[in-house]
Formats: structure tokens, C-alpha cells, sequence
């Protein structure tokens, strides 16, 4: 297993410096499962993000998780089969991975969204369920998925805020259409934007509070989360929320870089939430 575990390591570092240096502080076992589970999400979410996308391995990918999952054979991919071992052992509902699939495939088929309770579907997809499996990997309560999924749709959301250019380039428009219009914009190009800079300057600031009132929803439910698990959860959470605040501040820096926190600042943030349990929500 460990030529396996190498390789999904590898995907889930590649794929997202903030979840993956943030799960260092989980115990081992629980960094593997986590490692797993983001393995199998990263590796669907590249195939769709590619540029151009590609279509064929997304399908197959799909098709061979969904042939391994009825068959109870081996796919022979690895990432497949370790998630689906994952699965089992955890007691994911089939429909979280169908939804996450599915989020997957409206990234193909679809390139925006008229309001916000449409957008929610591809949330609920893309990043809730995502939240359901961590809550399962803590084993924690049912009372906790409401919050669980808050927190999955709260980063997803940082991610839209972070990610205007790079969406742009890839044709997709995830902001609710009814936003832009709520504030004049007819889009999110940089042509646009300067020429309306009060007016994108107050959209950024909406869709902040709108992460902001997810993201409360979310710490909610830190009271659940053992410390040893809230601590890289928190982690996690506060790197989030320094980047949206960051694009707050500087709007217009989602048209010049990625705004992302640096390896040595989510590391001592994980320090500080060791050492500063005070500051933490939860039960410690």
C-alpha cells in the first residue's frame, strides 16, 4: 500500500497547498484518510479544470469509480480503489459522491449561474458533501452537518473570490448573475471593472459578507470537532479567511495574482492554534 499512498500524497499536495499542509496536524491516520478522500476530489476537479478540459478522462474516471463501486472489483487505479476502501470503512452516503460528480460535470456543461439558489446546487456538489466526508472522517455527530457543510460551501466561496481571473480563462462565471446586475456590472473582466471600480469594489465586499455568513455558520459547529482534529480544521479555516479578507482590502489583486497563503504562515498559524487553544471555538 505504502507505492499507493506515495502517489495519492503527491495528488493531494499538488492540488491544494492550504488543506494539505494544514492536515500535518491531524493525527496520522486521519491525515491518510484525508489524503485519500482529496486525492479522488482533486484528481476529478483537474480533469475539468484543464485548459482545454479534458472531457474523455472525466468520464472514465467517473465511469470506472462507478463500475469498481457496483462490481466490488478493483478498478485498477489506484486513487479509485483507495477512495472506494475509504468509503467503505467510513460510511460516505453514495449520493455525496454522485453530487460531487455531478458538480464536476456542470463544470462542463455549464458556465454560470442566474441566482444564488442555483449556484447552491453546484455548492452542495463541489464542497458540502466534501464537509459530510471530513465530518465522517472525525467521526463526528450528526448534529454537526449543518456546519460541515457551511464550512465546505464558506471555502469553496473564498476559492470563487480568489479565483475571478482564473475563472475568466476558463469561461465560467460562478458569482450569481443576479449579483453583477445588483451592482452594475456586466461582467467581472478587468475592462469592466476599472471602468466601475466603486461598483466592483462593493460587489467583492458582498460576496465577502456573503463567505463571512457562511463561514459563522461554520465555527458553529467547531464545539463538535475534538481538538486534536479542530486544530487543523481551524487551521484551514483561518488561512480562508485571510484570503478573502486580503482580497477585501485589494480588490483588484485577483487580476494580478492568486492570493494564497504561503507554506510558513499556514504552518505557524497551526502553531499558534496548538499553542493559543484560548482562541480556539470548540470543546477544549
Amino acid at each position: 500500500m505504502k507505492a499507493n499512498f506515495d502517489l495519492i500524497n503527491k495528488i493531494f499536495k499538488k492540488g491544494g497547498k492550504t488543506y494539505y499542509y494544514s492536515s500535518k496536524f491531524f493525527p496520522k491516520d486521519i491525515r491518510r484518510d484525508v489524503s485519500i478522500l482529496y486525492s479522488f476530489v482533486r484528481k476529478a476537479d483537474d480533469f475539468v479544470d484543464a485548459i482545454p478540459q479534458r472531457e474523455e478522462q472525466f468520464y472514465d474516471f467517473k465511469e470506472k469509480y462507478e463500475q469498481a463501486l457496483s462490481s466490488g472489483k478493483k478498478s485498477e487505479n489506484q486513487v479509485i480503489d483507495a477512495f472506494i476502501d475509504l468509503m467503505d470503512r467510513q460510511g460516505f452516503e453514495e449520493e455525496w459522491i454522485d453530487a460531487f460528480l455531478h458538480s464536476m460535470e456542470l463544470d462542463i456543461i455549464k458556465n454560470e449561474y442566474e441566482t444564488l439558489d442555483g449556484l447552491k446546487e453546484y455548492l452542495y456538489g463541489s464542497a458540502e458533501v466534501i464537509g459530510l466526508m471530513m465530518a465522517k472522517i472525525l467521526d463526528l455527530p450528526e448534529e454537526s452537518f449543518r456546519a460541515a457543510r457551511h464550512l465546505g460551501r464558506a471555502m469553496q466561496y473564498a476559492n470563487f473570490i480568489r479565483d475571478i481571473e482564473e475563472d475568466i480563462s476558463l469561461n465560467r462565471q460562478y458569482f450569481p448573475t443576479e449579483d453583477l446586475k445588483k451592482f452594475d456590472l456586466n461582467s467581472l473582466k478587468l475592462s469592466e471593472t476599472r471602468e466601475k471600480k466603486e461598483n466592483f469594489s462593493n460587489f467583492i465586499d458582498h460576496q465577502v459578507n456573503r463567505f463571512e455568513d457562511w463561514q459563522d455558520i461554520a465555527e458553529e459547529g467547531f464545539r463538535f470537532i475534538p481538538k486534536r482534529y479542530l486544530i487543523p480544521i481551524k487551521t484551514a479555516s483561518d488561512m480562508y479567511k485571510w484570503t478573502a479578507k486580503g482580497v477585501r482590502r485589494n480588490p483588484y489583486i485577483v487580476y494580478n495574482k492568486k492570493l494564497k497563503p504561503s507554506k510558513t504562515r499556514i504552518v505557524m498559524k497551526g502553531l499558534f492554534n496548538i499553542f493559543y487553544p484560548k482562541d480556539m471555538a470548540g470543546n477544549l
